[in-house]
């Protein structure tokens, strides 16, 4: 059984427009999310993201005159989304970025493609593994550990939690793409609202009880973030990647990890003046090589005459 969904020519520029500029818009997310905690909690930052995102999807599905499904069996699966895509990940890359830096979480969060293509493989698909798929996810697992397993040696220090939450993150997201088949038919604002509705349901009351918000005094630059992050890295990424699973699939999705990764680490350098360590960046070209042989499609064979 395959993942990948066939598209005519004619879409497949603006498929692949969709998929650079939803890479674009979540490598930025790590720098805003930087930025954020600086001041907000995580919690509180991760509610407000998802509160404001699904308001404003709500808001432009009232103006286009798309109505939200009443069936509970469908709100049932934006909640099954929402606590594998936003809630759940979203809160834990808030959390380690706490503790580490916006170019190191875009690397390890990024690796979505090679755990969506093994739980695939082990839900999912029925064929064996091909060569290039194979290089794939050991190159992908071979950076993850070269950038974690530097600071494990050193003892379980709070960083190496952090980096540990960030690949949790990325397990939550492969499934998350697998999950999304669920909606094909739907208008790809409608499971981007209903899953950020229940995501902001969750997440509120917790804000509410644990950081009290209206204690916190939040600076400019993280109340800027977090309103970047909320209406362009959330509702609108949403939308296209909602989009995305329709047109291209699962898999094919998560091409724009291999994208994020040099986007979002190129961002924490320039404007957050991080630096990285050489075996982190060795752990960066085996990430990048391994989402690339894992999501760029083959070249069709052409037919014979």
């Amino acid at each position: 059984m395959t993942l990948a969904i066939e598209t005519p020519p004619s879409r497949t520029a603006i498929n692949l427009a969709l998929l650079v500029l939803l890479a674009t818009l979540w490598g930025a997310a790590y720098t805003l999310v930087k930025i954020g905690v600086e001041t907000i909690p995580p919690l509180t930052l991760i509610a407000a993201r998802t509160l404001i995102a699904g308001g404003i999807l709500l808001a432009i599905m009232r103006l286009r005159g798309i109505t939200m499904p009443r069936d509970p069996a469908v709100w049932k699966r934006f909640m099954i989304q929402s606590c594998l895509n936003s809630v759940i990940p979203f809160t834990l890359i808030a959390y380690a970025q706490q503790h580490v830096g916006a170019g190191l979480a875009t690397i390890l969060g990024s690796n979505a493609p090679i755990f969506a293509f093994l739980l695939a493989l082990l839900f999912v698909r029925h064929e064996r593994p091909t060569l290039r798929q194979s290089f794939g996810v050991a190159a992908g697992l071979a950076g993850i550990c070269l950038v974690v397993g530097v600071d494990a040696l050193n003892g379980l220090g709070q960083d190496v939690i952090a980096q540990l939450a960030l690949v949790l993150s990325a397990v939550l997201f492969g499934a998350a793409v697998l999950f999304g088949r669920n909606f094909n038919g739907l208008d790809p604002m409608v499971p981007a609202a209903g899953s950020l509705i229940c995501g902001a349901v969750m997440l509120t009351p917790l804000s509410l009880i644990i950081d009290r918000p209206w204690t916190l005094t939040p600076s400019a630059a993280s109340i800027t973030a977090l309103i970047a992050l909320a209406v362009f890295s959330t509702a609108l990424a949403f939308v296209i990647y909602f989009r995305l699973i329709q047109t291209l699939g699962p898999v094919g999705t998560t091409a724009q990890a291999y994208l994020r990764v040099p986007l979002g680490v190129g961002l924490g350098v320039v404007v957050l003046g991080e630096t990285l360590s050489p075996t982190i960046w060795i752990g960066l070209v085996c990430v990048v090589a391994g989402i690339a042989a894992m999501t760029i499609p083959k070249r069709a064979t052409p037919p014979v005459s």
